[in-house]
């Protein structure tokens, strides 16, 4: 797991049309939001599977990190907005934020 986050993270600074935004705003809500949701919902659906606990936990929180970092990528294309490291940092904790409360729910 540790070789594909570090290929990716490679893959995706080649980015060159990047995003001029701020820190917080509504977009950042949303990204939070999301993200947390759907590593919520990730879990949940990957424990119905009957995974492991753990392994419910990491398909959950990758799920939800693997959508934030395609968004992204789908916004770094010409006609789109340009990658976000702020949306992505937004999304990565609200990620965390969606395992931490599944976590605690259950």
């Amino acid at each position: 797991m540790r070789r594909v986050l570090l290929i990716t993270l490679f893959l995706l600074t080649g980015c060159s049309h990047m995003a001029n935004d701020q820190w917080s705003g509504q977009d950042k809500a949303q990204h939070f939001i999301a993200s947390a949701m759907l590593s919520a919902a990730g879990n949940e659906v990957a424990q119905h599977q009957g995974w492991s606990r753990d392994a419910s936990a990491g398909f959950g929180f990758m799920f939800s990190v693997g959508l934030g970092a395609s968004k992204e990528l789908w916004d770094s294309r010409p006609a789109g907005s340009g990658w976000s490291w702020k949306d992505f940092a937004w999304d990565v904790a609200g990620a965390a934020t969606g395992y931490s409360i599944w976590q605690l729910a259950r």
